[in-house]
């Protein structure tokens, strides 16, 4: 069986639909010659006749093996086709491909990214699954976005530095930049330890500021609420405080629709670094995977030409 292949299931259908070697031959382009060697080496392969041949212009019957073997060979062809069409979408960019995100750190450049790739893959098939912010792994995916490098076998590239900047009320800081300094002491409401988090907190102490951390929550409209509270300032970065996703409207505000808040940028600027990973030696990425990427260095760099310049 191993030596069975597509063209002789190929010519064994076309002879059992025409009835004849020689309109199987017409109708597949072949010499009657070629049609009865390829017939010749699938019985052969099989170790049986595929059909009774009555001699003469009388069509030929096909035997009980090769009922069988129509029967299934169709089932093959038909695989085989639909692993073309498969193939050919491959090359093509469309296909699947499995995407990861951490909670707040793609929430602008995958969405953007996301939506020029549907205009241009309308039929592909796009999966998205968030990593857990301490524990990132490539894994499976094709591509992770995530807020440092990591390990676990691959390979990353800096899509952007997103500068931190500080949200309170009017008035509680001076306007104009403000020296990291002056936020020692101050009540601030900020992320969960994880992720970049650290980092930052770290950073803001090396430059003599230990803010008191009096509330922690992932979500950043929360975070804006308590600071329109009153409970503290926030130090988050540019990408979070000016793509804000309205719960109601839907519909994104940044700091030109918040009357009742200033933003100020810090001096010197903590930054996080955004990238894109994939994984190493995994060999020949595929054309989707690949136009994901190139779009996602596009509209990073579109958004980094947006972001304030970091200080210090």
């Amino acid at each position: 069986m191993a030596d069975v292949d597509l063209r002789q299931l190929t010519t064994m259908i076309a002879i059992a639909e025409e009835g004849t070697f020689s309109r199987a031959a017409t109708r597949l382009g072949y010499t009657q010659s070629s049609v009865s060697q390829h017939i010749a080496a699938l019985e052969r392969a099989l170790g049986g006749t595929v059909f009774d041949r009555p001699g003469g212009p009388r069509p030929v019957r096909l035997t009980p093996l090769g009922a069988v073997v129509l029967e299934h060979g169709r089932e093959v062809l038909s695989r085989a086709e639909a692993l073309g069409h498969a193939v050919d979408r491959f090359k093509a960019g469309d296909g699947r491909i499995d995407i990861g995100t951490l909670q707040g750190v793609s929430n602008v450049i995958l969405p953007a990214v996301l939506r020029r790739l549907r205009d241009e893959h309308p039929t592909s098939e796009i999966r998205l699954s968030e990593a857990e912010p301490d524990d990132a792994g490539i894994g499976d995916l094709d591509l992770l976005f995530y807020d440092g490098p990591i390990g676990d076998g691959a390979e990353h590239v800096l899509l952007m530095k997103d500068p931190y900047l500080v949200v309170a009320l009017p008035g509680d800081l001076p306007d104009g930049p403000v020296p990291v300094e002056q936020l020692d002491g101050k009540a601030m409401v900020a992320w969960p330890a994880t992720s970049d988090q650290p980092r930052l907190e770290k950073s803001l102490a090396h430059a003599g500021a230990h803010p008191r951390i009096v509330f922690r929550s992932g979500g950043d409209e929360t975070i804006l609420s308590m600071v329109r509270a009153g409970m503290g300032l926030a130090v988050l970065p540019w990408l979070a405080i000016h793509h804000v996703v309205c719960r109601d409207c839907g519909a994104i505000h940044g700091p030109e629709g918040w009357p009742d808040l200033q933003v100020h940028e810090l001096d010197p600027t903590p930054t996080r670094e955004i990238y894109l990973h994939w994984r190493a030696g995994r060999g020949t990425r595929s054309p989707l995977a690949a136009r994901t990427m190139e779009i996602a260095v596009e509209v990073a760099r579109e958004l980094a030409g947006q972001a304030p310049a970091a200080r210090g």
